[in-house]
């Protein structure tokens, strides 16, 4: 209650300053709502309350230079799959700042990105239940033209309960430099074909040592440098990075360095362009508690070199999860558009792209972390230590073919190889888990104001639950509605008796910023990934409500 009074007091006497000084609001409110049935079947459990309920509103106020912002939020109690740490209703973040041209500082909570992230990511995907925002001190400053530095301090969010936000032990201070040469060099870099980026950044934690039977670093420091290359239609850029030894529960307390670099070489033109992009990590694990685990209080992150796919069956039973202490990864992409009037290409032409992406454990990580001698580092770890053993494989074609201005077609095949005694995403396989799926897409754009979409997907494995398939129908009436069915059906599986349907329907309507939903049916238990961030989501039957608003 003292939260809500204080959201809304503090957001009154806002409204009343914009209102005085002309300034303005802008934000977003968001609410899931969820009542579930018992379904031993699928082993989805009614909860003791029957129903769930995430929201959040967010309300950003800027006048002039001056900015400030909040966030509210709801757990009562969570929907299923966010972290039981989640519970209550109050603030879960709040900031004030100053910006214009050359600087901008905010004290309060924060969101903020080192290079590509290896050493320092604070961010927020609520679709996971993922928010590491910093509490504390941002500044970014603009000395010069084409320099860019920035400066935080604060602690991480860990969770939120009873309505307050409880923060992370540990204290996070970091620093980032970046210039953009030619920017910077203008006078004698103004016509130069080739274009540089430099960026440094330092990150260090402060976490008391409180372990009666070792002696911890309380002071762990990270390092990166970063660079950034284009040159007519080719583009390069590269992050290496080096944490210093960190005992932590991920590592079983070893006091080696760890360290991580990447590297994407790409080149584009009309109508053809590829990426081949290489990552190595060893012991990378980076937290503001080195007791935590999960997805808890990562400083660092870590991002996977593989396709973020959508379809149903290819993004949600086999998805690959980063793993910080140890892996090397290759990736390739080839996008081709066979050109407009040949015998291929047709009337629109034909977009094909290709895609292949591996993973393979660390020689240490694979055989797991040896004892420690005398002082406590358990191996000398190298760039691309690759060992022999498959993480995941993931082989993709997708053909786009376009036949008249209102009827299109999508065709897909997916090769997807996952180690499941790494992954741990099936309860009993062992081994890699090989899958194929192939998929159908179909648009047809039926007037100006009514389309329809449908998907066939098919996967077959002979592995884990067998195979399945999945059929989805969606239905737009432009501007305001929209329908669908999806069907997953395990028909495959070895108990017959658990050959079953997947069952769920939608419908909503969109009326300018205000969107309303309403699903319901089953959902199967399985990972939800995002760019090699997972969160488990238990099965589930029942209905589900939501609701978003922007301002």
């Amino acid at each position: 209650m003292k939260s809500l009074i204080s959201f809304a007091f503090s957001t009154v006497a806002l409204a009343s300053f914009g209102q005085l000084n002309n300034g303005t609001f802008t934000g977003n409110i968001e609410s899931t709502f969820q009542y579930l049935n018992e379904d031993t079947l699928i082993d989805a459990l009614q909860p003791e309350s029957k129903g769930l309920l995430n929201s959040y509103a967010n309300v950003f106020y800027t006048n002039g230079n001056f900015k400030a912002g909040m966030r509210l939020e709801s757990y009562l109690p969570r929907i299923q799959g966010y972290p039981d740490r989640f519970e209550g209703t109050g603030l879960g973040m709040r900031y004030v700042g100053y910006t214009n041209s050359y600087i901008d500082v905010t004290l309060g909570n924060f969101y903020e990105q080192f290079g590509s992230g290896l050493i320092f990511r604070s961010y927020e995907d609520r679709a996971l239940g993922y928010d590491n925002n910093m509490d504390g001190m941002r500044l970014i400053f603009r000395p010069a033209k084409g320099v860019v530095l920035k400066g935080v301090y604060g602690k991480q969010r860990l969770s939120f309960t009873d309505g307050k936000v409880v923060k992370a032990s540990g204290i996070v201070r970091g620093i980032d430099g970046e210039i953009h040469v030619n920017d910077l060099l203008e006078k004698y870099m103004k016509d130069s074909k080739l274009d540089i980026v430099l960026g440094a950044s330092f990150v260090s934690k402060f976490q008391k040592d409180d372990n009666p039977d070792l002696i911890l670093p309380e002071n762990v420091g990270a390092y990166s440098g970063r660079l950034g290359l284009k040159y007519n239609k080719f583009s390069f850029n590269a992050e290496y990075a080096i944490k210093e030894n960190d005992p932590s529960e991920d590592n079983n307390n070893i006091y080696n360095s760890g360290h991580a670099a990447i590297a994407n070489l790409g080149y584009s033109q009309k109508g053809f362009g590829i990426v081949l992009s290489a990552k190595s990590v060893d012991n990378m694990s980076f937290r503001s508690d080195r007791t935590k685990s999960l997805q808890d209080v990562f400083i660092n992150y870590l991002p996977s070199l593989n396709k973020t796919h959508t379809y149903n069956l290819v993004a949600t039973l086999y998805p690959y999860a980063t793993q910080p202490l140890g892996e090397v990864a290759y990736q390739a992409e080839i996008l081709y558009t066979v050109k407009k009037g040949s015998k291929i290409g047709g009337k629109y032409g034909l977009p094909i792209n290709v895609n292949y992406s591996t993973t393979y454990g660390t020689i240490h990580h694979t055989s797991g972390f040896s004892p420690a001698d005398s002082t406590g580092i358990a191996y000398k770890g190298r760039l691309f230590d690759q060992s022999g053993l498959e993480y995941w494989q993931d082989i993709n074609i997708n053909v786009a073919k376009k036949f008249s201005a209102k009827y299109s077609m999508i065709f897909s095949y997916f090769n997807i190889r996952l180690n499941n005694d790494i992954s741990k995403v099936a309860d009993e396989a062992k081994g890699i888990i090989e899958s194929h799926i192939g998929v159908v897409e179909v648009n047809w754009k039926i007037n100006k104001t009514n389309s329809v979409r449908a998907e066939f997907q098919g996967l077959f494995t002979k592995k884990d639950k067998g195979n399945w398939a999945t059929a989805v129908i969606e239905y737009n009436v432009s501007p305001n509605w929209f329908f669908s069915v999806m069907d997953q059906y395990n028909y495959g599986n070895p108990v017959k008796d658990l050959q079953l349907h997947y069952l769920i329907g939608s419908f909503g309507y969109i009326r300018d910023a205000s969107r309303f939903m309403v699903s319901y049916g089953r959902q199967r238990a399985g990972l939800f990934c995002v760019g090699g961030v997972c969160r488990f989501v238990p099965a589930s039957n029942g209905l589900t409500l939501t609701f978003t608003q922007s301002f």
